[in-house]
């Protein structure tokens, strides 16, 4: 519980520090955050963007860790986790990669945080707030899929699962 305490304690330090930069200092944040061109950070970056652009920090945290854990399991690249059954209307592993609009991010301080979210999970500098989940779902719906799974976090507007 301790640990749990101390990583939700750690991501709010983090996004109110990271607000603060933004207020105060945005050509700081824009530097931190755009350093990396690589492609996978990119990938993870979008499903941050695009996934949990409106969420807490610690959500987009979760977000991100529940790619880098199906990295870790899968042996796959950021970006083809992020992409997998994109070629597939609506059947992909993530909404925004297969829902026909743009994957362009339009508002770039919410961009330029989740490439720094991005980063920060892909380096191992963030506690895994999802519980080591592999599955989320937005908490307004209620998937089949759930149902054989174990919830390991609620942040945000997300649930957070794995497997049993």
């Amino acid at each position: 519980m301790y640990l749990k305490t101390l990583s939700i304690l750690t991501a709010a330090f983090l996004s109110l520090l990271f607000l603060i930069m933004a207020t105060f200092m945005p050509a700081a944040t824009t530097l931190v955050a755009s350093s990396s061109d690589d492609p996978n950070t990119k990938c993870l970056a979008q499903a941050v963007y695009f996934e949990a652009r409106g969420e807490p920090f610690s959500g987009q945290v979760a977000v991100a860790q529940v790619v880098h854990n199906r990295v870790m399991e899968k042996g796959l690249s950021y970006c083809k986790v992020v992409f997998e059954g994109s070629t597939r209307r609506n059947a992909c592993q993530f909404s925004f990669a297969c829902d026909g609009k743009s994957d362009a991010a339009t508002d770039q301080v919410s961009w330029q945080r989740a490439l720094m979210v991005a980063s920060l999970v892909r380096g191992g500098n963030m506690r895994d707030l999802s519980g080591e989940a592999t599955f989320y779902h937005a908490n307004y719906v209620s998937p089949s899929w759930s149902k054989s799974l174990k919830v390991t976090a609620n942040i945000g507007n997300h649930i957070f699962y794995r497997q049993m």
